[in-house]
């Protein structure tokens, strides 16, 4: 057996979430809970009709690499030749991170609290891993400065989720601007910056930062997963300089051939779509403000979503989280994540998810505050 295989251990997430009872209010896994526009399936189905499902070119149809590229208009990046289309958001992070480091000589910097596939990709493919974690006492907000900081003689690139998986805090554009800035001060070699922008349709502030449009070494992933609730169709993309997705597209191609045909058509239905994208956007914005409402009735400490669909609950000090969501679930019938997947920084704390119906998410905070009074009691 692969020696790096073996230590990588399973999803956490999944551990918890694959607990689950046919009674329990599910607050854990992080899937949209609406249902896709079925007019762009119809859209790809009526292609594929006439023209079957054959191979694309590896890096991904040409004309939806070109409406991506054009779509987001990054600066030196709104080129078919800038894109390269994967197998989902996770492809396009693997690729991202294997075709930009030396195992031999390059270390990843990554902004914790995190998604965790980002430290086990690193791991499977032998290359360093540090973490710059966020402050809990400033509810996990991005800290430039604290993060250029971290940064090594071997550190080549800097894993960003924003908005972020699990904290939903946002990048704001100074901060940005203060990294972007310690970036470009720094001698030789850049560091890139790769930003996971999955959760990029769902932003509720309005200064969140873009950093494409900032720092020229910056790599961007992201799918059609979260905006229009396709998690399964596995249909993604990397944003990046040429020279970069050059390179991309031979990993890409190896590891994959080309991304699935009928989900590149029924994403090219989305992006010639004007404000499809955005469709549901205006959902989630109408369920934070009633979470809000209720969060601030049920005595839990909790840190304000800037973005996702996601809200970090606090447990009572000294809890341990996989005791807690454990616990949760054969008592209490409630799924949620404990905070310790995504690093140690969030020991202590639950992630949930608010996609539920507004009265199953009402009655899981309900329930999770009422453990944590009980504890307080005993």
């Amino acid at each position: 057996m692969n020696p790096r295989v073996l230590e990588v251990m399973p999803s956490l997430i999944r551990e918890v979430s694959s607990r689950k009872k046919s009674t329990s209010i599910d607050l854990g896994l992080g899937e949209p809970s609406l249902a896709p526009n079925p007019a762009y399936l119809d859209e790809a189905m009526r292609y594929v009709k006439q023209h079957g499902v054959k191979y694309t070119a590896n890096a991904g149809e040409a004309d939806l690499r070109d409406a991506i590229a054009r779509h987001y208009g990054y600066p030196n990046m709104s080129d078919l030749s800038n894109v390269c289309v994967t197998v989902g958001s996770q492809e396009a992070m693997y690729v991202a991170i294997k075709t930009l480091l030396d195992p031999s000589r390059d270390e990843l910097l990554i902004v914790e609290p995190c998604f965790p596939s980002y430290r086990k990709m690193a791991m499977l493919e032998g290359v360093s891993v540090r973490t710059v974690p966020m402050r809990e006492q400033e509810d996990f907000a991005f800290d430039a400065q604290r993060i250029a900081g971290a940064i090594g003689e071997r550190t080549r690139a800097i894993v960003i989720c924003s908005p972020c998986n699990p904290t939903a805090r946002v990048l704001r554009a100074a901060a940005a601007e203060t990294l972007s800035r310690a970036l470009e001060r720094r001698r030789g070699d850049p560091v890139w910056l790769i930003h996971d922008e999955i959760y990029r349709e769902q932003v509720f502030v309005d200064d969140a930062a873009e950093l494409a449009r900032r720092y020229p070494h910056t790599i961007v992933t992201n799918s059609l997963s979260k905006s229009n609730a396709l998690t399964g169709l596995r249909l993604g993309w990397l944003l990046g300089p040429r020279a970069f997705i050059e390179q991309a597209i031979k990993v890409h191609a190896w590891a994959t051939s080309c991304a699935d045909t009928f989900a590149q058509r029924v994403a090219l239905a989305i992006f010639r779509t004007p404000g499809a994208l955005q469709e549901h956007a205006e959902w989630y914005r109408e369920r934070r403000r009633g979470l809000l409402e209720t969060l601030g009735k049920s005595g839990l400490r909790y840190v304000s979503p800037d973005g996702t669909f996601y809200v970090c609950v606090q447990l009572l000090p000294g809890s341990a989280s996989l005791d807690a969501a454990n616990e949760l679930i054969e008592k209490h019938d409630v799924v949620a994540i404990p905070g310790a997947a995504f690093g140690a920084a969030m020991e202590g704390w639950l992630r949930l998810t608010w996609v539920a119906s507004p009265d199953l998410v009402a009655e899981g905070l309900a329930r999770i505050a009422d453990y944590c009074a009980k504890g307080a009691v005993a």
